[in-house]
């Protein structure tokens, strides 16, 4: 296996989620997930509209890019995207690589933000999801979907994972970066599909990377598709719009943004 960033936080991720095991057992996890409050429907939510809707991210930090915004105050920029029209949010909850962390999410979703139209928008916990305790984790910390990463799994994992989202009330969103991955997914017959515009092996980006990867979903599959990454314009919605995009998930051009609320009602759509 040749030493790829993507590689290198799987391989992390595998001591950190025993490390978490250690400390707050399965069956814990788990009655803390029966308790956590009703879950909104993530699907439903980036069907709202006509146009792409925006899931907008909240992150501190990637590896690509260092730290993105100091000081850090999710709850404000939670608070900021609900108000500017996004449709879901996403979390970011890795905390070696991105600076994340189950609190935020947790935080956001006792925060309860409600948006224009009137809904509260539904969170994504954006992570490396290998293991089913941190489906448990997700949905105990507030969660309504999770990340699941094709590159990351073999197929039979990601079932598996997939399963037991939807058995506790949860979306997945599974993320492809070429054909080989959505036929994958594809077989697997998920609901919601992901195209990451930034290779994960490498994290060079290309928003080319929708287009191709869109074009080859067969005809009448009843999928809802998300682009991912390297959206920065209202410009950039329209092209991946065009291209078959449902929804659109956005963090660095928010984060980095001189007027974040601006920002995020031009690409949700709500911008005057």
């Amino acid at each position: 296996m040749s030493d790829s960033i993507l590689q290198q936080i799987l391989a992390h991720k595998v001591i950190e989620v025993a490390r978490q095991r250690s400390k707050v057992k399965d069956d814990a996890i788990q009655r803390k997930a029966t308790l956590a409050p009703p879950v909104r429907s993530f699907a439903a939510a980036l069907r709202r509209h006509q146009r792409p809707t925006l899931i907008a991210e909240v992150k501190h930090a990637s590896p690509s890019r260092g730290v993105l915004i100091e000081p850090f105050e999710p709850l404000a920029i939670a608070t900021t995207y609900s108000q500017g029209g996004a449709s879901a949010i996403s979390v970011l909850t890795d905390q070696r690589y991105f600076q994340g962390s189950l609190k935020f999410l947790e935080g956001i979703r006792q925060q309860d933000a409600i948006g224009p139209d009137g809904h509260h928008p539904p969170l994504l916990r954006k992570d490396f999801i290998i293991d089913a305790y941190q489906v448990f984790e997700a949905r105990a910390y507030g969660a309504d979907a999770i990340l699941l990463i094709m590159a990351a799994l073999p197929d039979d994992q990601i079932k598996l994972l997939y399963d037991l989202a939807q058995q506790l009330g949860m979306d997945a969103l599974v993320e492809v970066h070429d054909d080989d991955e959505l036929q994958r997914a594809l077989a697997l017959d998920v609901a919601i599909i992901g195209v990451n515009n930034r290779n994960l092996h490498t994290f060079e980006l290309s928003l080319d990377t929708t287009a191709q990867v869109f074009a080859k979903i067969p005809t009448g599959r009843n999928i809802t598709l998300v682009s991912e990454s390297g959206i920065f314009t209202a410009a950039d919605v329209a092209t991946v719009g065009r291209h078959g995009a449902n929804a659109i998930l956005v963090g660095e051009a928010l984060i980095k943004s001189a007027d974040m609320l601006a920002k995020t009602k031009e690409l949700a759509g709500y911008a005057s």
